[in-house]
Order: C-alpha cells, then sequence, then structure tokens
C-alpha cells in the first residue's frame, strides 16, 4: 500500500546527504511506484538556489549517484518536476514564514492534504532550533482532522546521556513521541530485518538462540576508510558516540531481544528497551580504544589520525573500540557479547557472528577440535548474506574434519529488487511505521549503558589509549586486553 499524500520537507537540502543517499533512494522509490501519487519534496537550505537551478544541480547528483544507472531522461524530468526548493537562514525563525508560504502554495497547486514530514539533514546543534522555528510558524501541528506532522532526525542524538535527555525533551515538547523518527539507517540494511525473521520463523534457530547453546555473540563494524575529511565532527565524536552507541546498540538489541506478541512496532521496541535495560554495567576494564597511527596499503601511504584535517595535532579521540559485555537475564546469563569497530583497518566488515558452543566431547580431528564447528555468520554490508558454518569429513581422509558453510546471498534473488537502507526508513517514516526507528527510552537506556566510558576517558584522556598502523587489523592483544579483543 503506498504512503499518504504529502509533501516531505528537507533541511540541509544543499548538502552531501541529501545529493547521495536521500533524493537517490526518493528516486528509486518513484521509479518502482512506491510513492503516493501526490507527493512533493521541498528541499530547503541557506544556499540561494532557484526552483529551477536546484533541480538542475540535482539532475547530475542522481546521474552520480544512483547505484542503479543513469536513468532516462523522461524518468528523471518525471520526478524532479515533484522536486522544489526555498532558500532560507534555518538559523533565523522570522524566515520560516516564507517556507509556510511556499508549502501553502504547493498544498493549493498540488491539491496535497495537511499531512508533512520533515527531514533535519542538518548539523546535530541546529536540531533545537529548527524544530523551535517550526512550532513559531504553527507548522509543528496539523491544521486539518485527518493530518499530521512526522519528523526524521538524524544522528547523533545527543552527546551523552545529558544531552540526549535534553534534546528528547525539547523535541518532545514539539512533536509527539510517535512523530518522531529517531533513524538509524543500519536498520534499513535487509540482513538486519531478517534477523527477526530468522530467528522468529524458524524453530532450528530459534530453539538454539540462547546461553545453553551459544558461546558467544560478537558484532563488528570495520572500514577501511579514515575519517573522510570529518576531523571536526569525529573529533567531537569518536567511534563509541559515532559506531557504538546507535548502530551496535541497535543490531545487539534486535540479536538478543525476546519474540513480542505481535509484529507491532511498539511491541517491537518494547523488547528492545528491556535487553538494554538488563544490560551488565560496563567498566573501563571491558573496553580497549585506540586511535590509528601512519600507515601502508598496497605500497600506498595513510596518515595518522592526528595528521587528518581538522584533526588536533595531540587529539586522545578513539578511532577504534573493542568492549565485552553480557545481559543480566535468563535468556543471555554468562555469555559474553562483543563490539568491534574502527577506522583504517585491514577489512571492511559488518557482520554478527553467532558462535555456537562445541560438542560436549571430541570424537574427530581437525580444525573442530579447536573452535566450535558451528557458526552462524550474518553479513550486514553488501553483498548481504547470511552462513552456516558447520563440520564435515574431509574426503578421503580417516574422519578428519573441516569446517565448511552454507552460503545465501541476498544478490542471487536475481528476480527481486532489494531496496537500500534509506530507500525503506524513508517509506517507512511516509507510512508511520517506526518499527525500525529508536524510541525514547532505548535511546537514553543505550547512552545510560555507554556514559560511565564516556565520562571515565573524558577523565583521563590519555589514559588506556592503544595505537595502531593505519591498514591493518586493528589493536593486538596484550596481556589483559586478550579477554577483550578475542571473542573466542
Amino acid at each position: 500500500m503506498k504512503p499518504d499524500n504529502h509533501i516531505l520537507i528537507i533541511f540541509g537540502a544543499s548538502g552531501d546527504l541529501t545529493k547521495r543517499k536521500l533524493l537517490p533512494s526518493l528516486f528509486e522509490l518513484f521509479d518502482r511506484d512506491m510513492l503516493p501519487e501526490r507527493f512533493v519534496v521541498l528541499g530547503v537550505a541557506r544556499t540561494k538556489f532557484t526552483g529551477e537551478g536546484f533541480r538542475k544541480e540535482q539532475r547530475e547528483n542522481l546521474k552520480r549517484f544512483l547505484k542503479s544507472g543513469e536513468p532516462a531522461d523522461k524518468t528523471l524530468d518525471s520526478f524532479l518536476e515533484r522536486v522544489h526548493y526555498v532558500a532560507l537562514d534555518t538559523d533565523d525563525a522570522r524566515e520560516y514564514r516564507l517556507l509556510a508560504e511556499k508549502i501553502a502554495e504547493i498544498r493549493r497547486t498540488e491539491d496535497i492534504p495537511d499531512k508533512l514530514l520533515f527531514y533535519l539533514a542538518v548539523p546535530p546543534q541546529n536540531y533545537e532550533r529548527i524544530a523551535d522555528a517550526l512550532r513559531e510558524t504553527g507548522l509543528n501541528r496539523a491544521q486539518e482532522e485527518r493530518g499530521w506532522r512526522r519528523i526524521i532526525v538524524e544522528k547523533p542524538f545527543g552527546s551523552s546521556l545529558e544531552t540526549a535527555q535534553r534534546l528528547n525533551r525539547h523535541l518532545c515538547s514539539i512533536f509527539g513521541e510517535d512523530e518522531i523518527y529517531r533513524i538509524d539507517h543500519f536498520l534499513g540494511k535487509e540482513t538486519v530485518q531478517n534477523i527477526l525473521v530468522l530467528r522468529f520463523a524458524n524453530q532450528i534457530f530459534e530453539s538454539l538462540w540462547n546461553r545453553n547453546y551459544i558461546e558467544s555473540i560478537e558484532i563488528r563494524a570495520e572500514e577501511t576508510l579514515g575519517i573522510e575529511n570529518r576531523g571536526k565532527y569525529y573529533e567531537g565524536a569518536g567511534a563509541l558516540r559515532d559506531m557504538v552507541q546507535n548502530h551496535l546498540m541497535q543490531l545487539m538489541g534486535f540479536v538478543a531481544m525476546e519474540a513480542p506478541s505481535a509484529f507491532d512496532a511498539e511491541l517491537m521496541r518494547d523488547e528492545v528497551a528491556k535487553v538494554f535495560r538488563s544490560l551488565h554495567p560496563l567498566s573501563p576494564a571491558d573496553v580497549i580504544r585506540g586511535q590509528y597511527v601512519a600507515g601502508e596499503v598496497d605500497g600506498k601511504p595513510l596518515p595518522a589520525y592526528r595528521e587528518e584535517q581538522g584533526v588536533n595535532a595531540d587529539s586522545t579521540t578513539e578511532t577504534y573500540v573493542a568492549m565485552r559485555f553480557y545481559i543480566d537475564n535468563w535468556r543471555w546469563g554468562g555469555v559474553p557479547f562483543y563490539f568491534y569497530t574502527g577506522k583504517r583497518l585491514a577489512k571492511s566488515k559488518s557482520e554478527i557472528i553467532i558462535h555456537f558452543k562445541n560438542v560436549p566431547h571430541r570424537l574427530f580431528t581437525g580444525m573442530c577440535t579447536q573452535d566450535s564447528c558451528n557458526e552462524l555468520v550474518l553479513k550486514v554490508d553488501a553483498p548481504e548474506s547470511i552462513s552456516l558454518k558447520f563440520g564435515l569429513k574431509v574426503p578421503g581422509s580417516f574422519f578428519e574434519v573441516k569446517r565448511v558453510s552454507m552460503d545465501f546471498a541476498y544478490d542471487s534473488l536475481c528476480n527481486t529488487y532489494i531496496a537500500n537502507a534509506y530507500e525503506r526508513l524513508l517509506l517507512d517514516a511516509m507510512q508511520g511505521d517506526s518499527t525500525l526507528y529508536t524510541r525514547t527510552d532505548a535511546l537514553e537506556l543505550s547512552w545510560r549503558f555507554i556514559d560511565p566510558i564516556v565520562r571515565a576517558w573524558a577523565e583521563k584522556p590519555a589514559e588506556g589509549l592503544v595505537f595502531y598502523p593505519a591498514g591493518s587489523e586493528g589493536p593486538m592483544p596484550q596481556g589483559d586486553q586478550g579477554d577483550v579483543l578475542c571473542a573466542k
């Protein structure tokens, strides 16, 4: 079913996120006839574009960033007819009358009901100012009986528990909790959504999904890229805030949650919040933080983090985090969970690995005598896939066992279009489905979990910071660090 006819207002329309992700995703939805009949994108930014100038700019961006290749001119023209633009200073509440007038004009000429979806594709420090201006202009509340308002907020949502709570209170004083969509693009990935189906639709997995059969669980989000000219942002975030607090925590919530009584957004989010409430408190000894120094890949020199643009020469910001933690409930009691995330590593890797326990008595020789034969690997990044690993006899040998893999790749579904994360999440917000969006309580609980580490590192910035060469596997286990860094 298509969403209601509405207007999508993108703040930060001249920025990188809009041209690389949002408009290409909206075009793909349009091309597959998944947008409503009367739908308009209204870009808002300070750049002095005319409507025609903005459309011309986005035409070139779409040709450049569409993953499906260059679109037909006729289709591109039809889509861009729906794209409008208004230039205003988003810091000046008085200028929002221009936005209100433009919205009223579009609604009148396009016959669109009083249904508005706002997307804040802007730096976090602008969230409160924009929300305040929308309230002062009256745009935060629908004036028609069946109208609605929704607002999508990008990460980072706060920089600590205190700032996240303050931002939540502020936004909830302007919009209802059910109108606020805190986006995490990781949750829009096909493999992440399939965690729920894999578990709750298959007895062969769900019956083993507990402390009796699982040795440990690791969740990885590792990159070969550096900070990519985002030095100023990264200095204020670091890997713990940038990746752990949102992406990895949300993935863990899906892996560890109990089955809800029905497939309902609030019931699903209830179960994730229950997991976060059961987290055993962290201590600095449970977390390793690292920072990359100069290195080399394929003969090409790579700079140290402290040499990157916008980074302090004596920065102690972490570019790598490894941590071990536990969930204090009956399903997961005693099972260690591990997070790994970092920049400038040897391989890009986003995956969830379920390490099952070994058999109680080892009859055979080979690889499976040291490690468990059984692992379930969910690859989150492209190419997305699921692999089940188990032991089999080596042909011709005398019962020597090697681990083999049974693999499923999503791109093998050649007749099925696989939407990207932003396509899925944008469409969900248009339809009012908040299943894959973070709720206030879960957000604050995740901040509460990592806040002791944030404070400890702030009090002693250099203590415990280890260094690893760019292009390497990351910090090597040393002494007591080994238990935190090694999942097996």
